[in-house]
């Protein structure tokens, strides 16, 4: 609001200025003022509102044709799912679009256009944004993303929207052939709602290429009946458990590093294996060492086979 003008919470264009009761030479003076920012080219918002992926995507919306639908990354945000990488947080990134086929792509500043063949059923609306469906969106990042981070994605979808490896795998025949798809048809047998961070799909997804048996996601222990500890992954019979830790000192308090510390002593004097891993495991040395030490801790320490030995009654006797 400046004086008697109330601006609205939503972007606005050209077009709604008459109804806002702005010229077009008062709206040059609001951006000077700081009252308003550009969003977009002929898309403006109030200056005070959070410029976030939303708020991109409405004012996208706003000016490009009904045939372009917010596709990929930007749709995944929208539908509650961050697969923007650290580094992307502090700035928006562009708003992924995707004009369907015959149509030229948007090429508008802030805004990545592409083209894209979708059916009427893989598009959405969302807050008034038309976007790519839960189900088309997590099948294309599945084929887009890095590996780990497509699986990261495939996750989180079955977990925030109940996508299943089933449908999943009936809607990925429709890729016959597009980049990607193979990639997207391995990660769909590996698909896990029961993984509550990128992080902890990454290391699911680790421990498979290692060639080891997949862990149990999200596994209570429980004390005299009761549910007590909760792992990120664990092996039960053998007692191992596989916990991220993807705290930085800094971020702790006091009082969590003591309750830390306390529930993984717990678990070693309670004859459990903890293996914890941090941000910086994934690659190199770093992420050899803990698979190495997942490795050992796996290795059967009993073995119900009678092994025969060398000069056995039998041998004697022969």
């Amino acid at each position: 609001m400046t004086g008697a003008l109330t601006l609205p919470d939503n972007p606005f264009t050209y077009a709604d200025l008459d109804a806002l009761g702005i010229s077009r030479h008062n709206l040059r003076r609001l951006v000077t003022e700081n009252v308003v920012r550009r969003l977009v080219r002929g898309v403006y918002a109030r200056a005070d509102l959070a410029d976030t992926v939303e708020m991109r995507a409405k004012a996208v919306t706003a000016v490009i044709p009904r045939h372009h639908v917010v596709r990929d990354r930007t749709a995944a945000w929208l539908h509650g799912i961050d697969t923007f990488s650290y580094a992307e947080q502090d700035i928006p990134p562009p708003i992924e679009t995707c004009a369907l086929r015959g149509n030229e792509p948007c090429s508008r500043d802030g805004v990545d256009g592409r083209s894209r063949d979708l059916a009427p059923d893989d598009v959405t609306v969302v807050e008034g944004v038309r976007v790519t469906t839960p189900l088309r969106t997590a099948l294309d990042l599945g084929c887009l993303l890095r590996r780990r981070e497509a699986m990261a994605a495939l996750d989180a979808f079955a977990r925030v929207h109940g996508l299943t490896a089933t449908q999943l795998g009936v809607e990925a025949r429709r890729y016959r052939r597009r980049r990607g798809v193979i990639q997207l048809r391995e990660l769909i047998s590996l698909v896990d709602p029961r993984s509550e961070s990128a992080r902890e799909s990454w290391v699911r997804l680790a421990i498979h290429d290692a060639g080891l048996a997949a862990p149990e996601p999200q596994y209570w222990i429980e004390v005299d009946g009761v549910p007590v500890y909760r792992l990120d992954l664990a092996y039960p019979r053998r007692r191992v458990a596989v916990e991220y830790d993807g705290w930085d000192a800094h971020e702790r308090t006091p009082e969590q590093k003591v309750h830390d510390r306390a529930r993984r002593q717990w678990l070693r004097d309670n004859g459990w294996t903890v293996i914890v891993i941090r941000r910086g495991d994934f690659t190199g040395g770093a992420l050899d060492r803990w698979l190495s030490e997942l490795r050992v801790a796996l290795r059967p320490a009993y073995s119900n086979v009678r092994l025969m030995e060398r000069g056995s009654r039998l041998g004697r006797h022969n």
